[in-house]
């Protein structure tokens, strides 16, 4: 369980994402016309389900509380004593998590059949019964495909592609720190690569960042607008793109995990009987379908639902590739959530300039070296990369008791000003990475002036 400092830096880190799903066995009352329900969602989502749900409940009318994820909890967590919110509608599964603990759920035992326990190899559904799965969404690579055709750049398959010469100053991605989706990318690579051999990649991925976007969206975006190449994002930002009809494409690396998206019943929600109704209609055949819409592109969690699906949508119930590589652990995720932003912040974000620099000095090493052989060259080479994929904390510590609430504040600029021991342990990392990074390019480029 979190200690309620953890619980709040949590809250704090985690960025706008989308998804709630419920099991409760809740009293009884009137649906009194109106349901409140409090989203991260954005209007494309959000518009389109309460206009299919109204539609089937003409005595329901649905009023959507669009707030960040982070937001959200806090909103429900200072409201919880005079509630008048329904529902939670969002994405990370962490966010869920701190609800339950916090006691600010309600458990909801739904009545629709005909959906499994796992999707991947995640359950579907809160084993504790306070929130259930309504959709499903993974993490991958999309990609403008005039953009790859232009510049005669192949089409990856893995992350580690991402790291290849060919794609420097191609690549978009969010912090994790902006984005609980994004968060939920990076640490399903960390968990499938280890520790050490996860943010090596990500390191020589960012190596290749033209950018790092201030919001998730932002990847989508620039992609679409082909103002980088290829970028790393949750799978309904790059499907939805190609439906609405970007010149895009998308795909799963290997490596990658299946999460649900989840709705929840607040505790003394007062319109308790509209909420049970709203699961049930998000669970239905009905609303189930209502997740294929192009501007949608969820993975819906009835198999049914997927023979309505346009042809070549992702079924992860048939493709047993999709997600099954990583067993996600949430509560590993959730234990060092502050200290994997933190880090990205400080190796990547902030340090985004000094690691291409270093990243492109190995490539240019690399490439002059190739067909020839100068053990020195190699060694200052080999030495070079170490230092950049070098982390400055193990596994093991970034999972201490205590270590993840040392971060409570989150950086929006690297300017961003913070204190206590957060300040300390930040600023000890930052003068170890910039060294590295400093050392790395200096090395590299005597390997290259050796070639």
């Amino acid at each position: 369980m979190f200690h309620i400092i953890h619980r709040r830096a949590l809250i704090a880190a985690m960025a706008a994402a989308a998804f709630v799903p419920f099991t409760a066995s809740v009293p009884v009352q009137a649906m009194d016309g109106k349901l409140v329900i409090v989203t991260s969602y954005p209007p494309d989502t959000t518009n389109i389900v309460k206009k299919a749900f109204e539609a089937k409940h003409p005595g329901i009318k649905v009023e959507m509380l669009k707030k960040k994820t982070t937001a959200g909890i806090k909103y429900l967590q200072a409201t919880s004593g005079n509630n008048t919110s329904d529902m939670f509608w969002a994405s990370a599964p962490d966010a869920f998590e701190v609800l339950k603990d916090d006691g600010l759920l309600q458990k909801y035992q739904v009545k629709v059949t005909g959906i499994p326990e796992k999707i991947g190899a995640f359950p579907i559904n809160d084993p504790d019964g306070y929130y259930k799965g309504f959709a499903a969404s993974g993490y991958g690579i999309m990609w403008n495909t005039r953009y790859l055709k232009a510049k005669k750049l192949p089409v990856p398959k893995t992350w580690g592609d991402l790291a290849k010469p060919v794609y420097h100053g191609h690549v978009g991605m969010s912090a994790p720190s902006r984005s609980g989706t994004t968060h939920l990318t990076v640490e399903t690579l960390l968990q499938g690569e280890g520790w050490e051999k996860g943010w090596a990649k990500w390191k020589q991925i960012a190596g290749n960042f033209k950018t790092v976007t201030e919001r998730s969206f932002g990847v989508p975006d620039g992609v679409n607008s082909g103002q980088f190449g290829l970028g790393v994002v949750i799978d309904f930002f790059g499907l939805s793109s190609k439906a609405s009809g970007f010149p895009v494409d998308f795909l799963y690396p290997p490596v990658t995990t299946l999460v649900p998206a989840n709705i929840a019943i607040v505790k003394n929600a007062p319109h308790v009987k509209a909420a049970g109704t709203f699961i049930e209609f998000l669970l239905s055949p009905q609303g189930q379908e209502v997740l294929l819409d192009p501007k949608i592109r969820r993975l819906p969690v009835n198999p049914a639902t997927y023979a309505k699906a346009p042809k070549g949508f992702p079924n992860p119930f048939k493709d047993k590739s999709i997600g099954s590589a990583v067993k996600f652990d949430l509560q590993l995720s959730k234990n060092r959530y502050n200290v994997v932003n933190s880090l990205f912040d400080v190796m990547i974000t902030y340090r985004l300039k000094d690691l291409r620099a270093a990243t492109k000095a190995i490539q240019t090493a690399e490439a002059k070296l190739s067909g020839k052989s100068n053990s020195a060259a190699q060694k200052l080479i080999d030495d070079a990369r170490a230092l950049v994929t070098k982390v400055p904390i193990t596994a093991a510590q970034a999972g201490e008791k205590g270590f993840n609430g040392i971060f409570k504040k989150k950086r929006k600029k690297a300017t961003t000003k913070v204190t206590g021991r957060q300040a300390e342990v930040e600023q000890k990392w930052d003068t170890e990475i910039k060294a590295n990074y400093a050392k790395a390019k200096e090395l590299a480029e005597k390997a290259a002036s050796m070639l």
